[in-house]
């Protein structure tokens, strides 16, 4: 074997120091190699999910209010780490693998080889761990907004802060009050105050998770109302954009479900159906409140409201502190007369705040009588010419009058300017003139068509009422309406309007061709002299002037003229010759003018659809047969025609006037018949024709002879509006029979439409107890009727229980006047629920000692009663409370 040396090396010797890392760990070396491949691989695939992640992030980060997601940025964080540590270990890949021996399975510093290798496999792990972390649904979420966005506003309009108060407590307090509405028209400051809702709840305590508001307007349009609340609430995104209304509906409707909100609609026309934007309904439960303004009161019970409050325009007061606010006090200051001249201006505008505001601002640079003057005079003859008045009111205004459902209602609103400033407009009359002009059809029921009109125009605000059964029209919406038909539309309307004007004369016209309507009433005029041509026209009203004369030619070329009115004359004794010229004629009003004769002329009006002879007191003579050619008349109205002592004793009218009642049978197209009837004679021949009775809606009974007893089938003057009787010094008792539509109906009532009577002079009667079978009575008035004992007698009632046993009188009553009744005793046997009750009037009724009330009987503080101091402290009362409840509604009146 030579030179060969044997060298023995111990097993033990060889295996000890391995020994910690073959014994299941031998991995972390032996597949150092390995494993460090597989951690550049997945590192690099780590790196990629990175930049993806944070490209991902960043066009998120570039939407409004949109920021990464904390488990998104603490995941990116936690990769740069660990890339950080893996690009170091790499870095000592080949220090490491060097140390390596035996292929690879053992290593020359086991320790050092195993440490890294456990190092390695570890961030691979890691690696592959976050990996699985970076896959992200959503890498960002809306930054939570404030629960309300501040939106500019103006100060808040004085005078408006008590609607303010009471909204807010609806908001804050009051459960049952989920949806509220603020209507009011145009430019009254419903935005404003809506405004002001949404910006009180910046300094509030409430515990409302989103305060959202969103501009409906005109047309409605669900999706852009739907964007708003999902930009509000977070689900506005380019995807949710996509969605259809229902998926929208839906995930509003789901996020809103679980969150109390408070949802501001500005400028509702129509009703907006929450379900279908997926608003949840505001209840008890959830607490959540919707708030809206709108023109339309009618838009209120659409949207189902819990509580509703009109916006009204502004007192003076309030009116001035506005206008002063804007015009400035170095302004006002400026001269003398301009604080005086300011007070004009503020009328024109008939508390409108908007108005208020484009007038002061637009005055503010004025300091000089002269400039407010002149502003003075383009406001009222051409309004529209002032700085800003067209643009900023009329236009915004218009929006309501382009809004109605169509032509006729844009007409009768335009006809409603015609009138002066504040003019009472009578509901009645004004409807005559729509079927004259031909705007609404003379059929039955043509005055019911013609207040629903009126109806909706009030709902829109464009109208507003009136006491009296009458409308106005504010200032600046007559100013609107008269744009409209001066200029806008001025070819098809042809307005020409100087009512109230102080004329004396026909105004100069340039071209009267091209005028159709034209409003001379209430001027002083006296004399007609003038003969214009006119080709075109088609409505003339000369009511309320001075009229003495017309001139026999001033009809003379006026083809087409369909109203006329010449009411309010009380100097006119007579009418031209030459108005048989006017035989397009539908309206003729001559009422309260001193006409003694109609002309047999106007025998040519075959087309008259409504004749007013209302209180002509000293009409005496209407040619006979005359009345009978109107054919297609419609409404005759001959209330109080001939009263005068004055008429003689021949009159044609009323000595004969059974002959007229033969005329009125012939006119089969009559539908409203208003009439007083004096004998007893005429008055059975008018109830002898079924026709007259179903026309009949105001009827005056007078001077009816020796007739004790006054029967009446009530079922036969169904449409009986107003009923007087007067000077029936005989007259005992009105019998109205109601039988025969109890046993057809089992309706117990009678005059179901009666609303007015009056009863006067009738020294015999006894009691008023068939005032029970009239539920919808509202103005009472009872005078000199010395044998009036009780108004409803009890044993009467007692005979027909039948008939009277569930009726409670006076149910709707709002005016009640009894005067010069020395007897009476009662007006019902127990207290009566007058919760409509608005005054009582009682004079020289000594006997009266108890007032048919309890402390129930009235909403507090609502009615009026007056009458002299003594009988007022002699009265009985029901108990205490109840005299404690009126003693506050007493206003002496001697």
């Amino acid at each position: 074997m030579g030179n060969c040396i044997q060298i023995q090396v111990p097993c033990e010797s060889l295996y000890s120091p391995c020994q910690n890392y073959l014994g299941g760990k031998a991995g972390y070396v032996w597949k150092l190699e390995e494993n460090l491949r597989a951690l550049q691989n997945a590192l690099d695939r780590l790196i990629e999910e990175k930049n993806d992640v944070e490209r991902r992030v960043d066009l998120a980060e570039q939407q409004p209010q949109m920021r990464r997601l904390d488990q998104v940025d603490g995941w990116l964080t936690r990769v740069q780490a660990v890339q950080n540590e893996v690009v170091k270990l790499i870095g000592n890949k080949s220090e490491e693998i060097d140390k390596l021996c035996l292929c690879g399975f053992c290593s020359k510093s086991c320790k050092s080889s195993y440490r890294f290798g456990k190092l390695v496999a570890q961030n691979l792990a890691v690696v592959e761990e976050l990996m699985q972390e970076g896959r992200f649904e959503e890498v960002a979420e809306r930054d939570p907004d404030d629960p309300v966005d501040e939106k500019p506003n103006e100060p808040i309009i004085v005078g408006q802060q008590s609607i303010l108060d009471k909204v807010w407590k609806c908001l804050m307090e009051e459960k049952d009050a989920g949806v509220i509405g603020l209507y009011g028209m145009g430019g009254v400051g419903k935005t404003t105050l809506l405004t002001q809702i949404n910006n009180m709840f910046l300094d509030s305590d409430s515990d409302f998770d989103h305060v959202i508001w969103a501009v409906v307007s005109k047309e409605l349009q669900i999706e852009r109302i739907q964007e708003k609340i999902g930009d509000k609430i977070g689900l506005l995104n380019e995807s949710w954009k996509t969605k259809s209304s229902e998926e929208k509906a839906s995930d509003i409707f789901k996020n809103l479900g679980r969150k109390r909100f408070v949802l501001l609609l500005d400028d509702i026309w129509e009703r907006v159906d929450l379900k279908q934007v997926g608003v949840p309904l505001p209840n008890i439960r959830n607490a959540s409140k919707v708030v809206f303004t709108t023109r339309f009161i009618d838009v209120c019970s659409q949207m189902d409201v819990n509580r509703k409050f009109k916006v009204e325009c502004l007192r003076h007061d309030e009116a001035w502190t506005l206008f002063q606010s804007k015009v400035g006090e170095d302004t006002l200051n400026s001269h003398p007369e301009i604080p005086e001249l300011a007070e004009i201006l503020i009328e024109e505008c008939d508390g409108l705040p908007l108005a208020l505001i484009t007038i002061g601002r637009a005055m503010a640079p004025k300091k000089t009588p002269e400039e407010w003057k002149f502003a003075i005079e383009v406001l009222r003859e051409s309004s529209f010419k002032f700085p800003g008045m067209q643009d900023n009111v009329y236009r915004l205004l218009k929006f309501s009058y382009d809004s109605l459902a169509n032509e006729t209602i844009r007409s009768c609103l335009l006809y409603s300017s015609l009138f002066p400033e504040d003019y009472r407009i009578s509901k009645r009359d004004l409807i005559d003139q729509w079927v004259g002009e031909g705007f609404l059809e003379d059929k039955s029921g043509v005055q019911n068509e013609g207040y629903y009109i009126i109806g909706i125009l009030l709902e829109a605000c464009l109208l507003e009422e009136a006491e009296g059964n009458c409308i106005k029209m504010h200032d600046v919406i007559r100013d609107m309406a008269l744009w409209i038909a001066r200029d806008i539309e001025k070819e098809k309307e042809g307005y020409f309007v100087c009512a109230g004007a102080g004329l004396t004369e026909v105004p100069h016209v340039e071209d009267w061709n091209t005028v159709k309507r034209l409003s001379m009433m209430e001027n002083q005029i006296e004399v007609l002299l003038e003969s214009p041509t006119c080709p075109n026209l088609l409505t003339l009203f000369l009511n309320s002037n001075r009229l003495k004369l017309i001139h026999d030619d001033f009809f003379q070329v006026m083809p087409c003229l369909k109203v006329l009115n010449l009411s309010d004359n009380l100097s006119l004794t007579k009418l031209p010759s030459e108005i048989s010229k006017l035989s397009s004629l539908q309206h003729l009003d001559l009422s309260k003018t001193a006409i003694e004769e109609l002309p047999k002329e106007l025998e040519v009006m075959v087309r008259l659809k409504c004749l007013n002879l209302e209180h002509t007191s000293r009409l005496y003579k209407i040619p006979r047969q005359l009345i009978s050619k109107f054919l297609m008349l419609n409404v005759l109205r001959m209330l109080d025609c001939g009263s005068s002592s004055e008429v003689p004793e021949e009159s044609v009218l009323f000595n004969n006037s059974e002959l007229l009642i033969d005329e009125l049978i012939c006119l089969k197209s009559l539908n409203l018949l208003n009439i007083s009837l004096k004998s007893s004679e005429v008055l059975q021949k008018f109830l002898s024709s079924q026709r007259l009775l179903n026309s009949a809606q105001s009827l005056c009974l007078q001077f009816l002879g020796r007739s004790k007893s006054l029967k009446v089938l009530s079922t036969d003057m169904k449409y009986l509006d107003k009923l007087k009787i007067m000077d029936c010094k005989y007259l005992e008792e009105l019998k109205i029979d109601c039988v025969r539509r109890v046993q057809r109906t089992r309706r117990p009532f009678g005059f179901e439409s009666l609303h007015v009577v009056e009863i006067s002079s009738c020294s015999r009667l006894k009691d008023l107890t068939w005032f029970i079978l009239a539920p919808k009575l509202n103005r009472i008035v009872v005078s000199h009727c010395a044998g009036l004992e009780e108004i409803i007698n009890a044993r009467k009632l007692g005979e027909f229980p039948e008939m009277t046993g569930n009726l409670i009188p006076f149910r709707i009553l709002q005016f009640l006047e009894l005067q010069h009744l020395p007897n009476l005793q009662s007006i019902y046997r127990t207290a009566l629920p007058l919760l409509h009750l608005k005054e009582m009037y009682v004079y020289e009724c000594p006997k009266l000692k108890k007032l048919p009330l309890d402390s129930n009987s009235t909403k507090e503080g609502t009615v009026l009663i007056k009458g002299q101091k003594q009988w007022w402290d002699e009265l009985q009362w029901e108990d205490q409370a109840t005299q404690s409840a009126f003693r506050p509604c007493f206003k002496s009146c001697w």
